[in-house]
């Protein structure tokens, strides 16, 4: 038998292995068995990539549990030959991965027509349910800071105008809780139309005179929770929040994820270092049993109710329900249900990338509450201790506006946003139809762009028209506007009205209040945002020049950062398509 060297039995052990390797059809690869894959709820961003591990120290990592949030990588892969036995690890070199962006442009919104111009001989009386909500604002201030211009939809025109407090004339009891602001003046974006200007301020209630407030917090604690923007600015935004309550105040809290349950019981807001201990303890982590939650922590205010005072459940989440009751409908009944009993619900809504805008604002406007959107602790501060008051106290609910425009002076009118707060006209009088709440001190504005008779109409008259009769005021009122609304605790709505008359009119609109031509470029940047169908040849530049024109007393920098928001509008690429 011939003698081979040693150098030559290495070689063709070499050659045989690298034969083998080169099979492919016979070679697999397969990682151990014994190792479970990533959870499909586990978030692709989350998993950490490391470098090279042995055999050993990668199986005894993928046995230890891992931190809340994080998903442990899986070992290296194992090349299996064609003899059936790990013949090597494959270890490739690993670059470490950089944090996914958040996804743009998932959030849910609904999608709702633009008010379209009406004639005034035809249709003249126009009903709406007043909104304090502000959510839209914050959402579309977030979205322009990430260097996008917002989904349309996420446009809402009278929350941008009523995200800002308007210097208006003070009721002066609570009895008769509002003052009404009349203002008729030239449109900057159309020739031969004007604006009108409606605008009303609450009643201020006083912090020694205010109800107590009995509140639970429901806190949304499921996975979709876990980023900075959320969960962790819910704490720091209800920490300061409690900062504001009084000592006899109640509060209690309730925490859903997969399932819900009381993690802290109706406590006097004296114990601060007890409730904050509890809000601090909270983390995020599993599915998102909204409902559930929401039906313990209405249980719960109701069984702590206060037939004198203010009793709310504020709602901190993204609104991702994804266990339980999810449908809309089915949530806005529960919620009707519930306010009946004296229990009233706020929504306070965080993140992007899933945020739920749709639930958020059927559970907010059913729930006799107003929704806010948290995206900076500089916006938790106005809503939660600025705006305290006004966001918890109402010092009117179900509040109604109905205008009567006349055709004798009115040819056509278009409401400026509120698109989905319009009444039918029946409504207004039957105090079985829900409407928004105002809170103390608060201020609403609503803007209607009117084309008198005589000028350029955007469609064509009737040919077998009745004319119309000359109406009481003749001339001299181009409407007549009525407001009606309930006292908190009472059932029965009351009236107040006024006309709208020429004495409120200024030929120039340079010359309008000043706070009338602040929120007219804060509309017209909101329907340029929505795509400019009514806005003429109005622009972003024309916006900021009314803007930085009336910005005025500002304590407080929002009408400054509004200025930027427009500058920022003006470079922001769209979604992709």
């Amino acid at each position: 038998m011939p003698r081979f060297s040693t150098s030559s039995a290495l070689a063709l052990c070499l050659i045989a292995t690298l034969a083998a390797c080169s099979k492919t059809g016979g070679d697999q690869i397969a990682g151990p068995a014994s190792v479970p894959a990533p959870s499909e709820t586990d978030s692709a961003d989350s998993i950490v990539v490391t470098a090279m591990h042995s055999p050993d120290s990668a199986l005894r990592r993928a046995r230890e549990p891992s931190p809340p949030g994080i998903v442990a990588p899986p070992p290296p892969a194992v090349v299996m030959g064609n003899t059936g036995y790990a013949a090597r690890m494959v270890s490739p070199i690993m670059e470490p991965r950089m944090p996914m962006p958040p996804p743009v442009g998932r959030d849910r919104f609904t999608t709702v027509s633009q008010n379209p111009f009406k004639v005034s001989m035809e249709e003249p009386v126009s009903t709406f349910s007043i909104d304090v909500d502000t959510a839209s604002y914050a959402f579309v201030r977030a979205s322009l800071n990430q260097n996008t211009l917002p989904q349309k939809a996420a446009v809402r025109t009278e929350e941008m105008v009523n995200y800002f407090p308007y210097d208006y004339l003070s009721p002066r009891t609570a009895a008769e809780p509002f003052a009404s602001n009349i203002a008729v003046f030239p449109s900057p974006w159309s020739a031969n139309r004007k604006l009108v200007r409606i605008g009303i301020k609450g009643y201020s209630i006083q912090r020694a005179t205010r109800p107590r407030a009995n509140l639970v917090f429901l806190i949304d604690t499921s996975g979709s929770m876990q980023a900075a923007n959320k969960l962790p600015l819910v704490q720091q935004s209800l920490a300061m929040l409690l900062d504001q309550l009084r000592p006899d105040d109640s509060v209690a809290i309730v925490t859903y994820a997969g399932y819900a349950g009381t993690a802290l019981a109706p406590t006097p807001a004296s114990q601060k270092a007890k409730i904050r201990a509890v809000i601090d303890g909270l983390g995020a982590g599993g599915s998102t049993a909204g409902a559930e939650g929401i039906r313990q922590a209405y249980a719960l205010a109701e069984r702590n109710l206060d037939p004198a005072g203010v009793n709310r459940v504020i709602l901190a989440t993204d609104g991702d329900f994804n266990v339980g009751i999810t449908n809309q409908d089915e949530l806005k009944g529960f919620v009707e249900r519930e306010r009946g009993k004296g229990v009233f619900l706020s929504v306070l809504g965080f993140g992007m990338g899933n945020y739920n805008d749709a639930l958020m604002q059927t559970l907010a406007q059913n729930g006799n509450g107003a929704a806010a959107y948290i995206d900076t602790i500089g916006e938790a501060r106005k809503t939660l201790v600025e705006e305290a008051s006004s966001t918890l106290f109402p010092i009117a609910k179900d509040v109604k506006i109905q205008v009567e425009f006349n055709p004798a002076t009115v040819a056509e009118y278009r409401l400026i946003g509120y698109e989905t707060r319009m009444l039918n006209r029946q409504d207004f009088n039957n105090d079985k139809v829900d409407a928004g709440d105002v809170g103390s001190g608060q201020t609403v504005t609503a803007l209607y762009e009117i084309v008198p008779v005589g000028a350029p109409r955007t469609m064509d008259g009737r040919r077998y028209a009745t004319p119309s009769p000359i109406a009481a005021g003749g001339g001299s009122e181009y409407g007549f506007v009525k407001i009606r609304y309930k006292l908190p605790k009472s059932d029965t709505s009351r009236l107040i009205s006024a006309p709208i008359s020429r004495v409120s009119e200024f030929g120039r609109f340079a010359d309008a209040p000043r706070d009338a031509r602040f929120a007219t470029g804060v509309a017209a940047f909101a329907e340029l945002l929505r795509g400019g169908r009514y806005t003429g040849s109005m622009t972003y530049d024309d916006v900021l020049r009314v803007a930085l024109e009336a910005r005025g007393d500002d304590a407080f920098g929002y009408r400054s950062e509004f200025i930027q928001m427009v500058r920022a509008a003006k470079l922001a690429p769209s979604l992709p398509g």
